[in-house]
């Protein structure tokens, strides 16, 4: 009899049911009769979808509610500096990815590879754990901050927004309108992914158009001699160190995502060479934009003012073409926003899906929707915490998200990359990073020196989620085995 083969997932190996997973294959059932399959996810991403999801979700509204940030940390357009070493971290940073991802595709990304990797070692299953239980933080934290930023350039693009609201009684109004955001992707979301391949090609194009514009009117319109440097700007001393951490970690927050195709591997084709052509791709694509673009608005707005910019994509804007054309453009900072968390997303509503699936999470988060085959409860479940944590302030959420990432998930993979390649040398790797072990060695040397500059507080904020996940962690597992 001839065996049939699925075309999307020919040449994988196949992946034998865990112990707890929640997504078992078809089979024989107690009467004899053969049990339907359940509903599985589809390979339905090539490499332009998997490119266009990555390059949204990098760019977002990042850039526009950061670059004033990012002046202030070092007091300067030596800022841009930041950008140049945080564009190599997550360089080499992206070739863990993409050893990673091509060797171990699957939906939940890190979940997955610190799974697959540490989970057959006594204790191994407390960092996949651990991972998931700061990503419900540091991953709703990130989502929540493009939201702000959004609702921030709508109410510019819709003047007197937060007033109307306040008249009708609405109490935090642009937090609400922030919230409001969250849950209005999470609904677009609730689709087939070959379909959301297409449209996160069609908002990666609205992306690219509002990045190109700035960067075409910003040199055509280019006055070197706002480009000044402070007095003793290359001093290299203790602030100087201070600076450039915090201009890294804006830089970062800015760069994350370049990894979000990782979280979609089981709806990959052609895992093995889509996800490092996608990872590096994007990285070195939204590099080269954010450079020109920084550059572009420092070469209008001159640095001291764009420091103190609310809105500065707008200001750039309303500088070179007037205040009309400053509230047209607002509406495609809007689409860039949304673009990026629409992303972020649908990567992230994969995770907790993957671990409920494991059985290192809740059941109920492994359920599909039947017809589309989207994770539903998971997908909601992430955007109503990102919706609660709209109400917090910006600048705490972009750090937070940073700290508490690097923390469990960068390190983390770091160690996993070394573990896959010293212990299991059966696992074939379809793709090597150049070089190694250079660039990851140079990755983890980032992240910790992103850490060794972050303030006492937000460490031991992050040291904390880990330890209280530990906690956590033991009592689970204490139950389970009862």
């Amino acid at each position: 009899m001839q065996k049939h083969t699925d075309p999307h997932t020919e040449g994988l190996p196949h992946r034998k049911p865990a112990a707890g997973d929640l997504s078992p294959q078809g089979g024989d059932g107690a009467d004899g009769v053969k049990q339907p399959d359940p509903p599985q996810l589809v390979r339905g991403i090539g490499l332009w979808q998997a490119t266009s999801l990555n390059v949204a979700n990098m760019i977002g509204v990042g850039p526009f509610i950061t670059i004033p940030l990012f002046l202030q940390t070092m007091g300067g357009p030596q800022a841009l500096v930041g950008w140049l070493a945080g564009a190599v971290l997550v360089l080499c940073d992206g070739l863990v990815w993409s050893e990673l991802g091509a060797a171990l595709p699957g939906s939940g990304g890190t979940y997955h590879y610190l799974r697959e990797i540490f989970g057959r070692l006594p204790g191994g299953r407390l960092l996949p754990f651990l991972f998931i239980w700061q990503f419900l933080l540091s991953g709703s934290l990130e989502l929540a901050s493009g939201y702000i930023g959004a609702a921030g350039y709508l109410n510019y693009a819709l003047p007197g927004l937060n007033e109307t609201l306040a008249e009708w009684h609405v109490p935090h109004a642009h937090h609400m309108v922030a919230a409001a955001l969250a849950l209005a992707v999470a609904a677009a979301l609730c689709r087939p992914v070959r379909s959301i391949g297409r449209l996160g090609l069609v908002m990666c194009g609205g992306t690219l158009l509002t990045v190109l514009t700035i960067i075409v009117a910003g040199f055509w319109h280019f006055n070197a001699a706002l480009v000044t440097l402070p007095e003793g700007a290359w001093r290299l001393d203790r602030g100087f160190a201070l600076g450039l951490g915090g201009a890294m970690t804006i830089a970062v927050y800015d760069y994350l995502g370049y990894y979000n195709i990782c979280h979609l591997g089981e709806e990959v084709r052609d895992p093995g060479r889509t996800i490092p052509r996608a990872v590096i791709g994007s990285v070195l694509i939204v590099a080269a934009l954010y450079l020109l673009m920084n550059l572009a608005i420092i070469g209008v707005v001159p640095w001291q003012e764009a420091m103190r910019s609310q809105h500065i994509g707008v200001d750039f804007i309303e500088r070179l073409f007037g205040s009309r054309a400053a509230a047209a453009f607002a509406w495609l900072i809007i689409w860039t926003a949304l673009a990026g968390t629409f992303a972020m997303t649908l990567g992230y509503s994969r995770i907790a899906y993957a671990a409920a699936r494991g059985g290192d999470f809740f059941g109920s988060f492994a359920w599909l929707h039947p017809v589309h085959r989207y994770p539903a409860i998971s997908l909601f479940a992430i955007a109503g915490l990102t919706a609660v944590a709209c109400f917090f302030p910006l600048e705490q959420l972009i750090d937070a998200a940073v700290v508490v990432r690097i923390a469990v998930q960068f390190i983390g993979q770091i160690a996993a990359l070394h573990v896959l390649r010293t212990t299991r040398p059966e696992t074939p790797l379809p793709f090597r990073m150049w070089l190694y072990p250079l660039p990851a060695l140079m990755a983890l040397l980032g992240w910790l020196f992103i850490l060794s500059t972050r303030s006492g507080w937000m460490l031991r904020g992050a040291a904390a989620v880990v330890g209280i996940g530990c906690v956590v962690y033991a009592l689970w597992r204490s139950r389970r085995r009862d």
